[in-house]
């Protein structure tokens, strides 16, 4: 593969084995802030402080582009939004729980522990499946020199009671989507990489940015 380097513009190494996948299939050589030594830093800890999914990719795709000497790259943001929980957790979704002090993996189980609690005090509880809809949400954006783009993708659901499956992180062993034929986290990367909310904000993003030749 050969032709311009692009920046992933996460540390999320489960996004990263998505993204790396659906980049592939584009012919795009990607890097990510990791790889390049860029140190995590306060003013990073706060990109995600907006309201709105299409802001806070913006932010980060603006934030890695100038701290990485202006390489060209992608950020995103995602969550879960859930109807009876009036689409909490939304934007704030990795941070749900409010335990900043706890790692990636812990911080996965005091949010999904919120989750099934919000879950059950709202009375949907139906068996082991909760009956209220969901849909995970991504939002990827671009930016490089001359311009910013932004493209949006969803992926409907519902919340389980009970996890399945050993795959995926955050909230993916309790999201179970029709399309992909079961949880995230039942889901392998292949499957994932073609049906995801991520995948659909990306290849919006790719397919855009290829016919604009700015790929």
């Amino acid at each position: 593969m050969s032709g311009p380097v692009f920046l992933l513009a996460t540390r999320s190494a489960g996004k990263l084995r998505e993204l790396r996948e659906i980049f592939a299939e584009f012919g795009v050589r990607v890097t990510d802030v990791s790889s390049l030594c860029i140190p995590e830093s306060p003013a990073e800890e706060q990109l995600e402080r907006y309201e709105t999914f299409e802001e806070n990719a913006l932010a980060k795709a603006r934030y890695f582009f100038d701290i990485s000497g202006g390489l060209p790259t992608f950020g995103d943001d995602s969550g879960m939004c859930v109807d009876v929980l009036d689409g909490e957790p939304g934007v704030y979704s990795k941070r749900w729980s409010g335990r900043a002090d706890l790692d990636p993996d812990a911080l996965d189980v005091a949010n999904n522990a919120k989750l099934v609690a919000r879950m059950a005090a709202a009375g949907v509880s139906s068996g082991k499946k909760f009956t209220d809809s969901a849909r995970y949400v991504c939002v990827a954006a671009f930016k490089d020199a001359s311009a910013e783009a932004i493209r949006r993708g969803e992926i409907e659901g519902r919340v389980l009671e009970n996890p399945r499956g050993k795959g995926g992180f955050g909230y993916d062993p309790y999201f179970e989507a029709p399309d992909l034929g079961g949880t995230f986290a039942e889901s392998n990367i292949e499957n994932t990489a073609r049906n995801s909310h991520r995948s659909r904000a990306f290849r919006a993003l790719l397919t855009a940015l290829r016919a604009q030749g700015r790929i």
